[in-house]
């Protein structure tokens, strides 16, 4: 019995160039979808942990259909895609993110405040940010950026040497045969996520190595544990200074409280969204985590809305 053919990958609507930016002794890769227009501020999209700044494809397309045509960047973060890490990088700082955002606004829009779009650990570095530059943000939009449990000051040596240990142990990323055992990983990950979708990032979230094998674009050392301790109060008080309107919004089947093993509860969250001064909410049905891949045209919707 012959195998199933692969599907057809996913048909761009609206095609990004690639292109690099100096920043912080980096050459941070991004995907930009149009030119800047007098105006209209640039749109940022900030990817989450192990992805790619293409993975935002489908709803940058839901907006071109939605007759939105902002310019719009989508950066790699350090470590990921094709921005590679500096040399000898044995782990990865939350600071390091915030500090790279900033870079590359000041090369790519240092006086015309943006509008930031972030998922996942990207909606948390946009948080981050926009309580910390408020004056360069627009509009915010927050898409699952729950942060982190709040670890308790008891753990933090326990933490520390665990870090410690884990820098003596190399890190491996697994290696797949052929690029649809990569779409069929990302199947795995987000059974939501159709084959078409899944056929086309997969060729972004991987590349084909001298041996044949694909490899995950994602520096290994991303597998070790952070050391530094996540505080909600710190989270708390830079949430509290954030002054764009913020749009908040979840997947109507996420379930954050069962990803965390009831370490962090959505009441937690409450607390902490509670801080954003301006803040509209919004649940997204039929979506998970991955909602921008789930439900790209019901984002873009809610997204341009809120945009306008």
């Amino acid at each position: 019995m012959s195998p199933a053919p692969s599907p057809t990958p996913y048909q761009a609507l609206r095609h990004a160039r690639s292109r690099f930016v100096p920043v912080r002794g980096l050459q941070i890769h991004l995907l930009q979808w149009g030119e800047p227009q007098p105006g209209v501020p640039l749109r940022v999209m900030a990817h989450g942990f192990m992805d790619v700044g293409a993975s935002f494809q489908f709803v940058v397309d839901a907006l071109h259909a939605l007759g939105d045509e902002a310019c719009v960047i989508a950066p790699d973060w350090r470590g990921f895609g094709r921005t590679l890490p500096p040399p000898g990088t044995d782990a990865y700082w939350f600071p390091d993110y915030v500090g790279d955002l900033d870079g590359l606004l000041d090369a790519l829009s240092s006086d015309v405040p943006v509008d930031l779009i972030g998922h996942s650990m990207g909606g948390n570095v946009a948080m981050t940010y926009a309580g910390v530059r408020p004056q360069r943000i627009r509009r915010l939009v927050n898409l699952e950026g729950f942060g982190l449990p709040d670890l308790p000051p008891a753990q933090a040596p326990g933490r520390l040497a665990q870090w410690l240990d884990e820098l003596k142990t190399p890190q491996r990323l697994k290696p797949y045969a052929s690029l649809a055992d990569v779409a069929q990983r990302l199947r795995q990950n987000n059974p939501r996520l159709p084959a078409d979708r899944a056929e086309w990032l997969a060729a972004h979230w991987a590349e084909r190595q001298p041996d044949g094998q694909w490899q995950l674009r994602a520096d290994a050392a991303h597998r070790r544990v952070n050391p530094v301790p996540y505080r909600a109060a710190d989270a708390m008080a830079t949430w509290a200074a954030i002054t764009a309107p913020t749009l908040w919004v979840q997947g109507g089947e996420s379930t954050p409280e069962k990803f965390w093993n009831g370490r962090y509860t959505l009441a937690e969250f409450r607390q902490r969204l509670a801080q954003v001064r301006d803040v509209r909410e919004c649940l997204l049905p039929g979506a998970g985590h991955m909602l921008h891949h789930d439900q790209p045209q019901a984002l873009a919707a809610a997204m341009a809305d809120f945009l306008r």
